[in-house]
């Protein structure tokens, strides 16, 4: 790796280590459940040196990308050729559906239909429906293996139809469970579930079909083969391998019923995640116990109060419904002067499916015992080295990256604190010289206020949802040449507050399509925010037989909904959250791979895969973007411009705090797949403790139970991977400094620059390596000096 002359790196301590172990870096997630969902899944690729390096296969993840705990508060289609959809047809995406049974036409998963039928799914149709699928696929997977040959349109073609169908459908109904949950639907679910991984693990270990992938390796037409397929021989080879096709008997079996009890297990996780974040509800007569809200968070805790029978609430006069969903829980944080309902609704959320019926403490027990033994079924000391099998890192090197980054952050975090205590000291707060968790994000808010002379409370009214939008899609339009139109009706959607819209390149061809689910529903929706496809871009799904199958992709937040005649009045980090879910929309939806199994979001590395997602954030802090979207929502003015440079100059505001707390799940997460014992002297809890004494400048509570909502790792695919967020930040900082290099006020330059990267990042997919991609958008290798720059760190490292 090129890194420039050592003597003259002004950033030893973290820019070295950045360099070399995180730059180049990719990061898979949680063990393969199976080989047939490695089709599916982002992939990883292993550096052997710093130059060389040769791909390895996909572990099998969530599709959804969901962002990291990063708040201060908040741990948290198709005829493509005559402009008309065309259907997603299960019965007959191939030749082999021929021999299939004849399908019920009354259940809506079982018809053909040109976009998902997300109004008429009833949890009744559930078990039918996949149970109608697995039984069609079981007969297509006997006919792929005794039929098998070692040529593409024989295998991988075939392959990626079958396992397209279960996707698709289960990807439909998996998604309504995250939307519009109900008991009815969980049980549908948790009954078949455990047939689907059957069929899964059957794929995933089937032996005709891992042969067959050999015999390609091996041919002598190997060579003439395309990087993209290259790419997708060689993941499913090793994804094979680690989905346990080299078991037998016995062995085979345990690893099975692992795989099994962990789906079981995690599906459980967030279901109680979401149950105890329902169950905590706060009702509040006396408007002195909410003193500091603001007018937004009164008025959503009104109407919360109307939703659970207060029909008379106003935010005036109440009575009001505190919650532990996102939009309550952080205003309360940041706003209420009572400092009992701080700590109230702090104790709360920190123990949170921690007891009763809802306890995660066991599951979590569990999940690490089945990781264990799955481990050393495979071959590995922990499941630690399982999931770095797919990674560039060893636990090691990513260590020693999170250790000094650690060091780098923890002065700075110590002067936060310092800065927080000696302002509440001069504000008479009687809490000052005892400062606890539910003070921090109160005072912070107030010295933020003061120091950059910014309420984000009186900035909500700049930005409306529709004019963010609006901005949003200006940008897509300016940087990639697409042009995003409403198409409501096109599509059935769940929930009246789903939008849909349909993508343009310039000649006003459809090329994608996307959902777009902006409000929290705390009595049926998982909270945090994610992207996922609903179907992906493929050659081989073409329903013509000449052109491809159209991405279509869906993103969902659960930001602050809108209150009586107001439009949704945003926060700034909501605004920024709505931009990074897009940019992984963008990078599903604007790919040119044609090989599905690569395509979009699929293959890529899961590093790399957050590099479009946090690109998009940095233009929240673009002047011209940041204008065009803040526009008063009454009388259109547009923020005055000392308040923009404020906003710039806060970017940075307690940024070693911020960068500890994410070194804090990294580190965590990384402990207890490597060295705790379940079952051990040490309990889970001990171990957060003993991390968080070095990762956090004030321990957590000894009840602390965060672990119990730690979903990225128990219920997502973070598992030994949380630390890749920081991968990704260094690759997107530097992809964003392109634009800086050539002058975010030259439009001419910017223009050019964002059809490079569209036509690299966002369009090569995982059908080539990521450090390539970079490489031929950026011109070199990356460097970690633009994240250092943005988060105001360089100037620390340049003098340690």
């Amino acid at each position: 790796m090129k890194q420039g002359t050592p003597k003259s790196n002004p950033y030893p301590l973290v820019g070295t280590l950045l360099i070399l172990h995180l730059l180049m870096a990719s990061s898979s997630v949680s063990l393969s459940r199976s080989f047939s969902l490695s089709l599916l899944r982002p992939t990883c690729i292993q550096f052997s040196n710093l130059r060389n390096f040769s791909r390895i296969s996909p572990k099998h993840l969530r599709k959804s990308y969901p962002c990291p705990l990063w708040s201060s508060s908040f741990s948290f289609c198709v005829d493509y050729t005559r402009h008309r959809t065309t259907s997603f047809s299960l019965s007959s995406y191939s030749s082999m559906a021929s021999s299939t049974p004849a399908v019920d036409q009354t259940n809506p998963l079982l018809t053909d239909f040109d976009f998902p039928p997300f109004d008429s799914v009833k949890p009744e149709h559930v078990r039918p429906g996949i149970r109608a699928i697995l039984k069609q696929l079981e007969s297509d997977l006997d006919e792929l293996e005794k039929n098998v040959e070692a040529k593409w349109e024989k295998l991988v073609d075939p392959l990626e139809i079958l396992v397209d169908k279960l996707s698709v459908v289960w990807g439909m109904v998996n998604h309504l469970k995250s939307v519009q949950d109900c008991a009815e639907l969980r049980s549908a679910i948790e009954e078949v579930q455990p047939e689907k991984v059957k069929f899964e693990l059957r794929l995933g270990q089937s032996k005709p079909l891992y042969n067959a992938f050999k015999a390609i390796r091996e041919s002598s037409d190997w060579p003439k083969l395309s990087e993209a397929r290259k790419r997708i021989v060689e993941n499913q080879l090793k994804e094979a391998v680690l989905s346990g096709v080299s078991l037998e008997d016995e062995k085979r079996d345990q690893f099975n019923k692992i795989q099994q009890e962990l789906q079981r297990l995690s599906q459980k996780f967030e279901e109680n995640v979401l149950d105890a974040t329902k169950k905590f509800e706060k009702l509040v007569t006396d408007k002195k116990e909410i003193e500091g809200l603001p007018a937004t968070a009164l008025g959503l805790a009104a109407q919360t109060a109307v939703s659970k029978g207060h029909e008379n609430a106003t935010a005036e006069n109440g009575p009001w419904i505190i919650t532990l969903d996102a939009p309550s829980f952080i205003s309360v944080m940041q706003h209420a002067q009572n400092r009992s309902l701080r700590e109230e609704v702090y104790r709360a959320y920190v123990t949170r499916a921690s007891s009763g019926d809802l306890d995660n403490s066991e599951i979590i027990n569990q999940i690490l015992k089945l990781r264990l033994e799955k481990a050393k079924l495979l071959g590995y000391n922990n499941y630690a080295e399982v999931s770095m099998a797919m990674k560039m890192a060893t636990v090691d090197k990513a260590e020693e990256l999170l250790e000094k980054i650690r060091t780098a952050s923890w002065d700075p975090a110590v002067q936060d604190l310092e800065d927080i205590r000696s302002f509440s000291k001069q504000q008479g707060a009687a809490e000052a010289d005892n400062l606890t968790h539910w003070d921090i994000s109160f005072w912070s808010e107030r010295l933020r206020e003061s120091k950059y002379d910014i309420n984000e409370e009186e900035l909500r009214p700049y930005f409306s949802l529709p004019k963010v939008m609006e901005g949003l899609f200006s940008l897509a339009k300016k940087l990639f040449g697409i042009d995003i139109v409403p198409a409501d009706g096109l599509a059935p959607v769940w929930n009246k507050d789903v939008s849909f819209y349909c993508v343009k390149d310039s000649s006003g061809s459809p090329i994608a399509y996307f959902y777009f689910d902006p409000y929290s529903r705390p009595s049926e929706k998982r909270g945090g925010a994610w992207m996922d496809e609903v179907v992906s871009r493929s050659r081989v799904l073409s329903r013509d037989g000449t052109s491809v199958r159209l991405p279509v992709a869906h993103m969902v937040c659960n930001q602050t909904p809108p209150v009586g005649d107001k439009p949704s009045l945003m926060t700034f980090r909501e605004v920024e959250t709505v931009f990074h879910e897009f940019g992984h929309a963008l990078q599903h939806m604007l790919t040119r791979q044609d090989e599905g199994l690569v395509a979009g979001i699929r293959g890529i590395e899961w590093d790399a895969v957050e590099l479009p997602s946090q690109f998009m954030e940095n233009w929240c802090y673009h002047r011209d973007t940041l204008m065009g979207i803040a526009k008063h929502y009454e009388n259109g003015e547009t923020l005055p411009e000392d308040v923009y440079k404020k906003i710039l100059a806060a970017r940075t505001f307690r940024a070693g705090s911020l960068s500890l707390r994410q070194l804090k799940f990294a580190s965590l997460d990384l402990e207890l797949h490597t060295r705790y014992i379940p079952g051990g002297p040490e309990s889970i809890y001990d171990v957060d403790q003993r991390v968080s004494k070095r990762t956090q400048v004030i321990p957590p509570l000894p009840e602390d139970r965060f672990l119990c909502g730690f979903s990225h790792i128990f219920a997502g695919g973070y598992a030994a991977g949380y630390y890749s967020y920081k991968w990704a930040e260094v690759l997107s900082a530097d992809a964003f400094s392109a634009f800086e290099d050539v002058g975010l006020d030259d439009d001419k330059a910017v223009i050019e620059t964002g059809r490079r990267f569209r036509e690299t990042i966002l369009a090569l997919g995982g059908g080539k390596a990521p450090l390539e991609v970079f490489v031929e958008f950026r011109g070199r290798e990356p460097s970690p000096e633009p994240l250092l720059r943005h988060n105001g760190l360089l100037s620390l490292t340049a003098s340690a």
